[in-house]
């Protein structure tokens, strides 16, 4: 890596956080320029401005999700093991396996009026997140793990849902009672569709 790309990978990973915990809108370069300890010059020769760096954020936030979320999957063999997995994984929100919380709904509450890129890698994440969690049903119903009249794409939309609706809630307050509330009725309906 170029010393240049280093140091642009370097503002991001440190930025990062930042956006995630704080908002792009309450987030300034001086927030990035104090974490970075680098010159706005500086920051300015790797990004045009705060929207660039902004939307490399939110994708490094979400692939760190992301890598992290496929990594926990990889160690699961069956379908099931791996649908508890992703409930289990996304079960602690007030310590998430991200700095800040879920960035799709961090990222996606702020930006779904006011910025179109942001809005539209977020929606992207989902719909990835949805693929996935449909492609972990369909492979469990070709293996006859679950019955096959089970329809995976509505039950990969009504987890992903319930576990970010689940998110907020712990994450406001404080508390992941709700958030066990939704794992354990989310698991119930994957015992329910089990061979």
């Amino acid at each position: 890596m170029a010393k240049g790309e280093e140091t642009r990978q370097f503002i991001i990973e440190k930025a990062a956080p930042i956006f995630n915990t704080k908002g792009i809108a309450a987030t300034s370069m001086s927030d990035i320029m104090e974490a970075t300890k680098l010159s706005k010059g500086s920051m300015y020769v790797h990004f045009e401005n705060k929207e660039v760096l902004a939307c490399a954020a939110v994708e490094h936030n979400m692939k760190m999700l992301s890598d992290q979320l496929q990594k926990t999957l990889s160690r699961f063999k069956t379908s099931k093991e791996q649908l508890f997995a992703y409930i289990d994984f996304f079960s602690d929100p007030n310590h998430p396996p991200v700095v800040g919380g879920c960035p799709l709904l961090n990222f996606g509450t702020e930006a779904d009026d006011t910025n179109p890129i942001v809005k539209e890698k977020v929606n992207r994440g989902i719909k990835q997140g949805e693929e996935l969690l449909s492609g972990i049903i369909e492979k469990g119903i070709i293996n006859k793990e679950f019955r096959a009249e089970w329809n995976p794409a509505d039950f990969a939309t009504v987890l992903f849902a319930m576990l970010e609706g689940g998110h907020l809630m712990s994450r406001m307050s404080g508390s992941n009672e709700k958030i066990e509330i939704i794992a354990n009725s989310l698991k119930k309906i994957i015992e329910e569709n089990s061979v």
